[in-house]
């Protein structure tokens, strides 16, 4: 094979592959563009390795690059896998390919926005920079130690989720060999007694003049027949804001709500009390063509925001002894202390999971109408 010369690297026009030796070939493209590659086996496989376009890259350029190498692959290197490295993402960049692909499949915006507001706190400052795959485990802990034993939960859930980010990169990229925030740092943070927080939640004696409070109170109707309709149902707060006429039949007392507004992801039935169908009957005037039962009346079409019904508790001096998800355990309580329904309807009620996978898949009656009489009585207790 005759070598190549400069003139006639500069003069070629017809597309096709053109050999210079040892493997170095000038490919000459339809468009008439020009560019250098190199052919070479690295552990028994034949790889072509792009060395640059003509004329940035000229002949000697070429022949250089294509040299090293060969003298790189001749020692035992890989140039393939280099060059695949200098391209890998920084961790800034890799954790937003992240949350892109996971965001969807979370139930709300809040869970996103948290992990990059965790992110941009605690990780981004020392770490966003940096290549995915120079990051090793030293660093994941100059991250961590601060808020160790300062902040437990907090440094867990980071942990977590620097974890994932690192497990995406790996699937993605075999040149990130292991998690540096994986258990290789186990022993190297001490063991924080994890304590749960749990919810504040009034005694249910407390609740009916919780509502008579919020009732009399100057907050807009919207927004005190939600939280009045949350407490007699029982549900979450997510759940009862974005609650839509299509789902109620009040014929039949029943509000379905389907499975992608669950946080178990599966279709949960309620059945609605008498003092339920009244609230509703209430909120009917605030139809805005929306669909929404309880429409934000603030932004046309859109349901209450999560801070509204937490706000209506704190100017009401009721946030310092309960949340709105508190109401929950309220009505748990009052369950188990005042009433001989079994464990089961309670957890039914409140569309939780009753026991194992093996359990479920036997137990499947909702107890729908026994949940209906313990929601009436609920409902009458509260409200006479």
């Amino acid at each position: 094979m005759a070598r190549l010369t400069a003139t006639k690297v500069k003069s070629l026009k017809r597309p096709g592959r053109y050999g210079d030796g040892a493997g170095l070939y000038l490919v000459v493209r339809p468009s008439g563009s020009k560019a250098w590659v190199q052919r070479i086996v690295i552990d028994g496989k034949r790889k072509d390795i792009g060395l640059g376009g003509f004329p940035a890259i000229g002949l000697k350029d070429a022949r250089a690059k294509a040299l090293a190498n060969r003298n790189n692959v001749a020692t035992g290197g890989n140039p393939v896998a280099a060059k695949r490295k200098a391209t890998l993402p920084t961790f800034d960049e890799m954790s937003m390919k992240y949350l892109a692909t996971n965001a969807p499949r979370w139930k709300n915006t809040k869970t996103s926005q948290n992990f990059k507001q965790t992110l941009e706190r605690y990780a981004l400052p020392m770490l966003g920079g940096m290549r995915i795959d120079r990051i090793q485990r030293s660093h994941v802990l100059d991250v961590l130690d601060p808020i160790w034993t300062s902040k437990p939960s907090m440094a867990r859930k980071l942990r977590q989720r620097l974890r994932a980010i690192f497990a995406y990169a790996m699937a993605h990229h075999g040149e990130i060999v292991y998690n540096p925030a994986g258990d290789v740092i186990n022993a190297a943070l001490p063991p924080v007694p994890s304590v749960k927080a749990h919810f504040r939640a009034l005694p249910y004696e407390e609740v009916e003049e919780a509502l008579k409070i919020v009732g009399d109170s100057r907050a807009s109707i919207v927004a005190r027949s939600c939280l009045r309709f949350l407490v007699l149902t029982a549900v979450r707060s997510g759940e009862a804001r974005n609650a839509t006429w299509n789902e109620i039949d009040l014929n039949a007392a029943t509000w379905t709500i389907p499975g992608e507004r669950m946080k178990a992801g599966r279709e949960h039935r309620v059945p609605l009390s008498q003092q339920a169908l009244e609230v509703l009957q209430l909120v009917r005037i605030l139809d805005d063509n929306s669909g929404l039962v309880f429409p934000s009346p603030k932004r046309l079409g859109r349901p209450l925001s999560d801070m509204t019904l937490t706000k209506l508790l704190r100017d009401n001096g009721l946030s310092e002894r309960s949340t709105v998800h508190g109401f929950r355990t309220s009505f748990k309580t009052w369950c188990m202390e005042r009433t001989n329904v079994g464990w089961a309807v309670g957890e039914s009620a409140l569309a939780h999971s009753l026991g194992n996978s093996t359990e479920q898949a036997y137990a499947r009656s909702d107890l729908f109408e026994k949940r209906r009489a313990l929601m009436q009585a609920w409902a009458d207790y509260l409200l006479g």
